[in-house]
């Protein structure tokens, strides 16, 4: 552990340039396997800490999705025999702010905190994980929790709209569809305490767990780890469960009801990924398409306010889609203009001066924006996987290698296939409540009509 010292002690106190502000780390593991990953920063007298769990929502059953989440909700549920508000206020005390997210593929403790008291602050932490008791009172109170969270309780009406493929978001609809989403939205009512204890004991060990801290560094925090964090017991974790694949069929098109009565609309048009298609590129052309369609949709055809472009996963399986929020009278005129967009890539490639426009400001970006504290810690969160053991990716470089024949390849092969239509909207426009409600209207006078006219006779 001494050796780690030296290093540490030169990485807290040397500079540092803006154009370093991401790539490089300090990163180690302790003995018993945790790992650890540094970031001295110049903004002085704060850390943001980011305790990441190998843990998440795709490591269970669709029945069962909902454990590690709960598992997360219980670990601030209260020590000692105080309650959520008791543990709350000892961290404020410390005068930190912490939250927790859990994923498909992790659980992630967020934590704010001043510099002064960061060895305070994990203390805390680590007493959370550690010395929580799961009670059936505990859990009981927190799966409420979640049933709030989640929008209530699980109705038969939303099962049986589930059923129907109609009450979704667009992309997880179709994500659903193609099998790479649960039917049903989870529940919790059936988790149990045995359930939980197990996940704790089989998940929350320290191979399992990386900790990342940014900001300004206690020089002592090494030798803090390795006797705290660094003397908790490891096993080996259970084999993750594999994703499932995408399957069909899925409709090419489909109209999902948002509502009974209104005038706007959402388009999706849905494509997969290329299992082999380069990230850079693919981010470099979902910038691309954002713009081409503010300029088109927006701009010039006035159909959408604020079209857009967006990457997201499903399982093992990625998708791009074109976005756009419109007035329903205007969808087939939207689905056109994307029609054509996407066949000029198609057939023409991309506009080299756009997108060496668009390559420019995405370099640029890294160079004149400095990140803050928290915002280097979520970074190398997500960036995890591509950590090689000193370095994160260089984003620079690697946006800067994409030719724009790549782009083309990566586009052509994107766009190869006709995608998936995803339509967001009301079941009827507004204009259709009039003569509803006359028909009504209608329908509950008459037999008070047929009555009256009974009686007169």
């Amino acid at each position: 552990m001494r050796c780690l010292f030296v290093p540490l002690l030169l990485l807290l106190f040397s500079p540092w340039s803006l154009a370093d502000t991401r790539s490089a780390v300090e990163g180690y593991q302790l003995q018993n396997g945790m790992g650890v990953l540094f970031k001295p920063t110049d903004q002085r007298g704060s850390v943001s800490i980011r305790l990441v769990v190998g843990v998440g929502f795709s490591d269970f059953s669709c029945q069962d999705r909902q454990l590690p989440h709960l598992m997360e909700h219980l670990f601030f549920s209260g020590l000692d025999g105080g309650d959520e508000a008791d543990l709350e206020a000892r961290m404020q005390t410390l005068g930190g702010q912490w939250n927790a997210y859990t994923s498909e593929g992790d659980t992630t403790f967020v934590i704010e905190a001043p510099a002064a008291t960061q060895r305070q602050v994990l203390d805390l932490l680590l007493e959370a994980l550690t010395r929580t008791r799961l009670d059936t009172a505990k859990i009981e109170s927190t799966k409420q929790v979640l049933i709030r969270e989640d929008g209530g309780h699980y109705s038969h009406l939303q099962r049986f709209l589930d059923h129907q493929n109609i009450s979704r978001s667009g992309q997880e609809q179709l994500a659903v569809e193609l099998g790479l989403a649960c039917a049903e939205r989870p529940q919790v009512a059936q988790l149990t305490q045995a359930q939980l204890e197990k996940l704790r004991s089989d998940w929350y060990v320290p191979s399992n767990m990386t900790l990342i801290v940014v900001g300004d560094l206690d020089p002592r925090l090494p030798a803090y780890l390795s006797r705290t964090f660094g003397s908790l017991p490891d096993h080996a974790t259970p084999e993750r469960r594999e994703l499932p694949e995408m399957k069909g069929p899925a409709a090419p098109e489909r109209t999902l009801n948002t509502g009974l009565f209104g005038e706007g609309a959402v388009l999706h048009w849905i494509f997969p990924e290329p299992e082999d298609a380069d990230g850079a590129a693919l981010d470099l052309l979902q910038a691309y398409l954002s713009d081409a369609l503010y300029s088109d949709l927006r701009v010039h055809r006035e159909l959408s306010y604020g079209p857009w472009s967006e990457r997201a996963s499903w399982s093992n399986q990625s998708f791009l889609s074109l976005n756009a929020d419109i007035e329903r009278s205007d969808q087939a005129a939207t689905i056109q203009a994307m029609r054509e967009l996407l066949d000029g890539i198609r057939q023409h490639g991309l506009d080299p001066q756009r997108f060496a426009r668009i390559q420019r400001v995405a370099r640029a970006q890294l160079a004149w924006s400095t990140p803050s504290n928290a915002t280097l810690a979520d970074y190398y969160w997500g960036a995890l996987s591509d950590f090689d053991g000193e370095h994160f990716p260089n984003e620079e470089r690697r946006l800067a290698k994409v030719s724009l024949q790549q782009a083309n390849d990566t586009a052509r092969q994107l766009f190869k296939g006709d995608g998936y239509l995803r339509i967001e909207r009301p079941l009827l426009d507004d204009d259709s409540a009039y003569p509803l409600g006359a028909a009504a209207a209608l329908a509950l006078l008459l037999p008070f009509a047929l009555l009256l006219r009974r009686r007169r006779g």
